[in-house]
């Protein structure tokens, strides 16, 4: 053999990759493909819905604004709607199917000299101011027409129930008051309740200025009591401002209640039988302005 033949050039090896690279390698893939898994879902995702910072709330009129207010649990809710009145005469006229109404007036001394033969024919009953607690010393008194106003409402067919006017500061009081209220009925029959109608009076010399209702409740609920303890039915005639921000309306609960709400439907929202929907109507029988009212028995 020849020299080249003898030693032949060796071939060069081909070098081979630690399997550690191809291990990293491969686990880049997987994290790239990750990513792009993971971007392409947050990108389709939709967006989470906002959080309604009054769930479980309620929109209403207080009175002096709309207002959201969280609804007390336990209490009766109004089931009279907007859609059950129409308006006929400047009057509300209830539609729906569910109720009885009863249309009637508020009275005290302020309305003197009526007509009961002519206004029982625009009326079904009458809420009679019985008395009242004076704003600044706080003496208790009879209401002069409160005799005169019974005689006539019964004479002529129109139910009577009464309310006096509270100046309580205690529950003391509101007892004292309705056991005065008593002493004047005298055994008398009422058709409708007796209402505890506790009321501000704006005056510095009045001897509620001031006053934080701390105990408007207690008084309203000693009043009540003292009034079906002596076999009559017990009311508690509000506002709205009161209603949502004074009272205790679950204390309120097992009393009838009236209330004050000047508008066109009975937007309250708690469940009431006594809607006074105007102070200015107009009655034959009655010379000047007087406070109507609705009264919705359940069929």
């Amino acid at each position: 053999m020849n020299q080249m033949q003898e030693n032949p050039i060796p071939r060069r090896r081909k070098r081979r990759r630690h399997p550690v690279v191809w291990l990293i390698a491969a686990l880049l893939v997987v994290l790239l493909a990750v990513i792009i898994i993971v971007g392409r879902s947050l990108r389709s995702r939709p967006e989470p819905p906002p959080v309604d910072p009054h769930a479980g709330q309620i929109y209403v009129n207080d009175g002096a604004n709309m207002v959201w207010l969280t609804p007390i649990d336990g209490v009766a809710v109004n089931p009279l709607l907007r859609s059950d009145f129409i308006m006929l005469e400047g009057h509300p006229h209830y539609m729906g199917t569910d109720f009885t109404v009863e249309r009637g007036v508020d009275l005290s001394t302020y309305q003197s000299g009526i007509n009961w033969k002519a206004a029982s024919e625009e009326m079904d009953f009458a809420i009679l101011r019985i008395g009242y607690r004076g704003y600044t010393k706080g003496a208790l008194r009879p209401d002069d027409a409160f005799e005169s106003h019974y005689a006539g409402a019964r004479k002529n067919g129109v139910d009577v129930g009464v309310y006096f006017f509270s100046q309580a500061l205690t529950a003391q009081e509101g007892r004292e008051e309705a056991e005065y209220v008593l002493s004047l009925l005298d055994g008398r029959d009422l058709q409708l309740p007796i209402y505890f109608d506790w009321e501000d009076v704006s005056a510095e010399d009045a001897r509620t200025y001031g006053y934080d209702y701390a105990n408007l409740t207690d008084s309203a609920a000693a009043f009540c009591d003292t009034i079906r303890d002596a076999g009559y039915e017990a009311g508690v005639y509000i506002n709205r401002q009161q209603g949502y921000y004074h009272y205790d309306m679950a204390r309120l609960a097992p009393y009838g209640l009236w209330v004050a709400d000047l508008n066109f439907y009975p937007d309250f929202y708690y469940a009431h039988e006594l809607w006074q929907y105007t102070f200015t109507a107009q009655i034959d029988g009655i010379s000047g302005p007087v406070d109507m009212n609705l009264r919705f028995i359940e069929k």
